[in-house]
């Protein structure tokens, strides 16, 4: 498959930067996927930390954006329950 594009690129040197711009969506998709996956609330052995979310601090920041609320000052013990 490769000798294919090889051939295909060198009869047309005009996908090159198709090529290259294909490859390079393809690995800042595999990228940010690989930085999903290795998240503090994703578990990947559930045997040895079944519940990874209770390891958070009561600090820690589960929004991308707080207008309101500063998390650093926060000393909370834990949840209302």
């Amino acid at each position: 498959m490769l000798r294919k594009v090889r051939d295909q690129v060198k009869k047309h040197p005009g996908l090159i930067p198709q090529f290259f711009f294909i490859c390079l969506g393809m690995g800042g998709a595999f990228l940010y996927l690989f930085r999903l996956a290795r998240g503090p609330h994703v578990t990947w052995n559930r045997n040895s930390n079944p519940e990874p979310w209770n390891k958070l601090s009561p600090s820690y920041q589960y929004k991308f954006v707080a207008i309101n609320t500063d998390y650093k000052n926060l000393k909370k013990e834990g949840p209302d329950f």
